[in-house]
């Protein structure tokens, strides 16, 4: 069964706001990615089978996540991009570092689907002349693809992700509210030993500095139970015995729990705004996501691939291969504004991405839990960070 992003659920979902998690900062109207003009998203989730791993078969967990940085239409607009930790994939990175210009949706999905996905946006791409069509049939272009692991609960050298899925998270891609958790390519992924995946939040900034908006998406797949932070305090810690990951060691089928599994993911982060940053000061903002990244208690584990993205929707009329063109730069003394966004939406795209998984289980029976709710807040109580 695959599930488009609209089928998955109807209602909404509960996220971090809603059981009373506090977060510094003011949101968006949708407090997602989204909330930046001309952003949008889409998810095709993959969830089919059940019981012991058969390669190729299943059981499947997994998926693709499509953003757009202006809408369906080529649009080119300044970015950069940033590594914390270098154990995982980007593409097209280098000719945006080079060009200081994204030209390509981005999408998300499993460690062994970034080729699949890569050639099958491409396809898309020639098939809806998203591209300079200037060139004619000259044209090129490196399509953007990130990943995260998903092997604990998907038959993820089982390839499941084929050119459909892409072109289907591509074709459903919408502005407003975002779907998170177990969606898209987040489908199969743990963060900090519970159910991670998608996650999106924003702010605005102050109107004496601008009043822009910065969004940001996260694919959430790293950490270690006892790493878990949450508004501040040592949740994992106290959590460090409930609900622990159920792992069946194969071929002997006994069952092991394991709370810490700190090295065997990711995390990649996208972040959107419409302040007229020009590329180098992007730069500076995809840094800013480490710091969101550890307030959740990530240190960039050596096992971990922590790659982001920055671009902004200003300067709409930049990208020019003859003509001279003029930008609107944002001053460098008014950043502070900015990076705090980015790291306040990180940190709350995180807890979302917790707050919205749900347990699963996967190949071999193997059980990831969702985050508790209610214990949670009664931490949070306990440790006077709430009422």
């Amino acid at each position: 069964m695959t599930l488009s992003s609209k089928a998955i659920t109807q209602q909404k979902s509960v996220r971090a706001r809603d059981i009373g998690i506090p977060f510094d900062g003011t949101p968006g109207k949708y407090n997602a990615i989204t909330d930046v003009a001309g952003v949008e998203v889409g998810h095709t989730t993959i969830i089919e089978g059940t019981g012991k791993l058969q390669k190729g078969k299943g059981p499947v967990r997994t998926g693709v996540t499509a953003i757009f940085p202006a809408g369906k239409k080529y649009t080119p607009v300044f970015a950069n991009w940033h590594m914390l930790n270098g154990n995982g994939d980007m593409t097209g990175t280098h000719w945006i570092t080079e060009s200081g210009f994204l030209e390509t949706p981005i999408l998300i999905t499993n460690t062994s689907s970034v080729g699949t996905v890569r050639d099958a946006a491409l396809a898309w791409m020639d098939r809806n002349h998203y591209y300079d069509t200037s060139q004619h049939q000259f044209w090129y272009s490196y399509p953007v693809v990130a990943e995260t692991w998903d092997g604990l609960l998907n038959d993820i050298n089982g390839f499941h992700v084929k050119p459909e899925h892409v072109w289907q998270a591509l074709e459903k891609a919408s502005p407003g509210p975002v779907e998170e958790g177990a969606v898209g390519g987040g489908t199969g992924m743990v963060c900090h030993g519970f159910k991670g995946g998608i996650g999106t939040s924003s702010r605005i900034i102050d109107k004496s500095l601008g009043g822009y908006t910065l969004g940001v998406l996260v694919q959430s797949n790293y950490g270690g139970r006892t790493q878990l932070t949450i508004a501040g305090v040592p949740v994992g810690k106290e959590l460090a015995d409930t609900l622990q990951l159920k792992i069946f060691d194969e071929p002997t089928s006994n069952a092991f729990m394991n709370t810490d599994l700190p090295e065997r993911g990711s995390i990649i982060v996208v972040v959107a705004t419409d302040a007229p940053l020009l590329p180098h000061q992007l730069k500076r903002i995809a840094q800013r996501v480490s710091l969101g990244i550890a307030k959740m208690g990530g240190i960039g584990g050596n096992g971990s691939g922590d790659i982001f993205i920055a671009f902004s929707t200003a300067n709409k009329n930049a990208f020019s291969r003859e003509d001279e063109t003029k930008v609107t730069l944002y001053s460098n003394d008014l950043m502070g504004s900015l990076f705090t966004a980015t790291i306040q939406a990180t940190e709350e795209a995180i807890v979302n991405a917790l707050v919205a998984g749900k347990t699963m289980k996967g190949i071999n029976d193997n059980t990831v839990y969702g985050l508790p709710h209610e214990a949670v807040i009664r931490i949070l109580k306990k440790y006077k960070r709430i009422k």
